[in-house]
């Protein structure tokens, strides 16, 4: 489990293609990493496959498999990319964003950006099955940024506002108009919705149900 709070920005050093999907080598200021150890990458939690000890830190490399190609852009990515990235929390550590899982659950798309006095405002086009999971100034995990929901403009759009830090300390800086994001929708939000849902389209056998 990850929180949103983007620890490292890395670099994609190292493409290859595989039968199984792409390999990615990513260079990050991380010391100490481990085989087996989960990384979210822009979002999309990884598996470091292995790692090795450089002057300015680490370089480590990720598999991405078929499935996670076709939910995610990673496909996409060349060489000298810059990536978020996030080390999985451990027990005892302060959860400072919200809780990230780190499975991506669609592609949105930044639709537009503007500047409001101290803050940027970027606001996405999310993918159809998340717009019911998004409530004004609840939480939204972007590229991996544990963000807050500025607001809904319009119907499948949402609005983020970008404080200073965070453009300084994450990719979101680097955004434009056109670009795909990653999106994963607050994780409680989805179990409500997958709770309620056999009742909202149930129909009252009596007026006893109603």
């Amino acid at each position: 489990m990850f929180t949103g709070l983007v620890d490292a920005v890395g670099t994609v050093e190292a493409v290859v293609e595989t039968e199984a999907g792409r390999e990615l080598r990513i260079a990050a200021s991380y010391r100490a990493l481990v085989e087996g150890e989960s990384i979210a990458v822009n979002g999309a939690c990884l598996t470091v496959r292995d790692a090795v000890e450089t002057r300015d830190g680490s370089e480590f490399t990720v598999a991405a498999v078929v499935t996670t190609l076709g939910r995610t852009t990673v496909g996409a990515w060349e060489v000298g990319r810059r990536v978020n990235l996030e080390r999985a929390m451990r027990l005892g550590d302060r959860l400072g964003g919200h809780m990230v899982l780190g499975h991506v659950d669609g592609v949105g798309r930044v639709v537009g950006r503007r500047r409001d006095d101290d803050a940027e405002l970027v606001d996405v086009a999310l993918p159809s099955e998340l717009a019911t999971l998004i409530v004004p100034h609840g939480s939204l995990t972007v590229d991996g940024v544990s963000l807050t929901v500025n607001a809904i403009p319009a119907a499948g759009v949402v609005q983020l506002s970008l404080i200073e830090y965070t453009l300084r300390h994450t990719t979101l800086g680097l955004l434009r108009e056109g670009d795909a994001v990653h999106v994963e929708a607050d994780v409680i939000g989805k179990y409500v919705r997958q709770l309620v849902t056999p009742y909202l389209h149930a129909a009252p056998s009596s007026t006893e149900d109603i």
